[in-house]
């Protein structure tokens, strides 16, 4: 009995004294991550679709902080282009999009249940796992998910894949801002207040 009571007090010593070792490491050896970095890919939507020429928002967005051009995120729009220009304080420079007609416009991937032959190429396209299906079975889109990518298309073998314009609802509609909102316009009349009695 006496030598499992030292045995466990023996292997309670050794995981303290890693535990202490590892936490010590864990605090000396930390890396610190470029705080610029960070706010970019805070303002970056997180599609993951490669559009931008990288794998991801992160490396886009270290890409950016080493001097790359901001314009080149399709999902994010001219206002991500916008923003990242306002924290850089670069130029606000036109999306670098592929299809100018579609830019600003909100997508999301629609199967056509009936012709889809279940080949699994379009799930493992989708960074967001937004397509539920099996091998040999039909798949489907979540559309809630979907990030409107459209790296589901071209694998597809048999284009049964739609990206299909998003309409706005009475809970997605927002009124655009006009423009110079905030800002006094220099066209305004002055308005004299005229004294009844007087006039």
């Amino acid at each position: 009995m006496t030598t499992i009571v030292i045995a466990i007090l023996a292997l309670l010593a050794l995981a303290a004294g890693f535990g202490a070792l590892l936490g010590f490491a864990s605090e000396k050896f930390k890396v610190e991550g470029d705080p610029i970095v960070d706010q970019i890919d805070a303002l970056l939507p997180q599609t993951q679709c490669g559009q931008c020429g990288h794998p991801g928002c992160r490396p886009y967005a270290e890409a950016i902080a080493a001097g790359e051009e901001h314009n080149r995120c399709p999902p994010g729009g001219e206002q991500t282009v916008v923003d990242l220009s306002e924290l850089l304080g670069r130029e606000v420079l036109p999306l670098d999009a592929e299809e100018d007609a579609d830019v600003g416009i909100k997508k999301v991937a629609y199967i056509r249940e009936d012709e889809c032959i279940g080949c699994t190429k379009c799930i493992q396209a989708c960074p967001v796992d937004a397509i539920l299906g099996a091998a040999k079975q039909m798949h489907t889109v979540i559309a809630d998910e979907c990030t409107g990518c459209d790296l589901c298309v071209e694998p597809c073998p048999v284009d049964c894949i739609d990206m299909l314009e998003v309409k706005p609802t009475l809970g997605t509609w927002i009124w655009d801002k006009p423009p110079g909102i905030g800002k006094k316009p220099d066209n305004l009349i002055p308005v004299v207040n005229v004294d009844p009695v007087e006039a």
